[in-house]
């Protein structure tokens, strides 16, 4: 794939960049190396400074970045412009909580003194996709460096300026030169810069077979990783649920982002009691979103990124009603320029369907009847992925059965799933392994040091 900015509201060509040579990545992996020398020595004080510096940039010039953000890839400018100042959070919140995440820990032994101690690795490779490029890219990057670790951004191809914009940003904050740096080459270069002794770990989110590829490539090299890879996330809604509510947070749950989260609620999996209820007052809630320029502060669904990704989406509807779904509103390719397709509502997908079991990646809602919340953690659970989930109840004892039984890296109750730089991020099954953000974030690229002193 090119590496190139091509804006999905017309499909236009806008900017195309040069690869990286070999040569000239061989070059950024001494600088990362150097770099990480000198940034394991700074004090956390200073470290710090300087990632309250890259906050301050990102927050100061949010909707300059939210702009090449959503000409890159086509979520809403607002979207993008809190995307940006959400990036903002994250890296403050390192900032202020690094030195305690990493202090060492005294453990009580037949030693004068033990403790466990937590040591940065070195230069980490970050394989990072497109439909959140700044988030996804520093909630890698704030807790690495503030570790003392340096970090290579192999960024999605589509999303160039933004990758570039990043780099300069830790610059400017005053990190040491090539603490943080973008390599601009395509995937097939990723394996060679694995098996490089230069790089120490990496962590990947995207793809099922990018994860498959990365863990593979260093589980021979010996290296460690964390993947977050794709979701098919439940949203049980129960009857004592405020069903209202349900519906306004389960529109946004689904289509934020034009449909394109990981952690997006895709499945909705509704008890009969409310089943009717909940299906129109959604399908309702779907057909009010506007669809349209996302450079506009009244547009609520902007293009998807690209038209294949928008054609996958097409034929997945497709085969689900080919196999006996019904398409209760929209979930169509909407004609004409762009790579836009209509959010839409899909109920009876057979289980013997490939989209049953599929990950939709677009403004699609699956509907889902059941009798009993027992059979609605088990139609949860039958799927691959286990990423996120959401439950909707007012009975305590429903939402501890939820929390227990549903096999998720998180579970709401009565909210959407989301991010937060204080909780830790992550899946089970094949959305992946390992946990991004809060204490375990940080702690993901560290050896943790058994030091005991007689």
């Amino acid at each position: 794939m090119a590496i190139q900015t091509q804006n999905p509201v017309n499909g236009k060509v806008l900017k195309t960049f040069d690869a990286h040579t070999d040569a000239q990545v061989d070059a950024m992996l001494d600088k990362s190396i150097t770099a990480y020398n000198e940034l394991r020595t700074w004090s956390f004080e200073a470290r710090a400074k300087c990632m309250r510096k890259a906050a301050q940039i990102l927050r100061d010039e949010a909707e300059i970045l939210g702009e090449i953000v959503t000409t890159e890839m086509g979520k809403t400018l607002k979207a993008a412009i809190a995307e940006v100042k959400k990036s903002a959070l994250g890296a403050e919140y390192y900032a202020d909580t690094a030195q305690g995440h990493m202090a060492n820990e005294i453990v009580e032994t037949s030693a004068s003194k033990s403790y466990r101690a937590y040591q940065p690795l070195g230069p980490v490779l970050a394989v990072m996709p497109w439909n959140y490029p700044i988030w996804q890219v520093v909630r890698f990057a704030a807790p690495a460096l503030m570790a003392g670790n340096t970090g290579l951004l192999k960024h999605a191809s589509n999303v160039p300026q933004s990758a570039l914009y990043i780099e300069d940003i830790f610059k400017r904050a005053g990190f040491p030169d090539g603490a943080f740096q973008t390599l601009l080459i395509g995937g097939a270069k990723v394996e060679r810069i694995l098996r490089d002794d230069r790089v120490r770990a990496a962590t990947l989110t995207g793809s099922e077979p990018a994860g498959a590829s990365v863990a593979s490539i260093c589980g021979e090299e010996i290296k460690p990783t964390i993947l977050e890879l794709g979701g098919s996330d439940a949203f049980i809604v129960m009857p004592s649920a405020d069903i209202d509510e349900a519906v306004r947070v389960g529109t946004i749950a689904r289509t934020q982002n034009n449909g394109q989260s990981c952690i997006a609620a895709k499945r909705f999996i509704v008890h009969a009691d409310v089943y009717d209820a909940f299906r129109d007052k959604l399908k309702a809630s779907f057909k009010a979103l506007k669809i349209g320029d996302p450079m506009q502060d009244g547009t609520d669904i902007g293009p998807i990124v690209n038209s294949d990704s928008r054609d996958e989406i097409e034929e997945q509807v497709q085969s689900a009603v080919k196999d006996g779904a019904t398409v209760l509103m929209g979930a169509h390719v909407i004609e004409g320029a762009g790579y836009y397709f209509k959010p839409g509502i899909l109920e009876n997908i057979s289980k013997s369907s490939n989209t049953y079991h599929e990950e939709i990646f677009g403004p699609v809602a699956a509907l889902y009847k059941v009798s009993s919340l027992s059979d609605a953690i088990e139609l949860a659970n039958d799927s691959p992925f286990g990423l996120g989930s959401s439950i909707w109840t007012q009975v305590e004892a429903e939402q501890e059965q939820g929390i227990r039984d549903i096999e998720a890296g998180a579970t709401f109750v009565n909210a959407m799933t989301s991010s937060d730089p204080k909780l830790p991020f992550g899946g089970i099954k094949r959305s992946g392994y390992g946990r991004e953000l809060a204490a375990e974030g940080i702690r993901a690229f560290c050896n943790v040091k058994t030091v005991s002193i007689d």
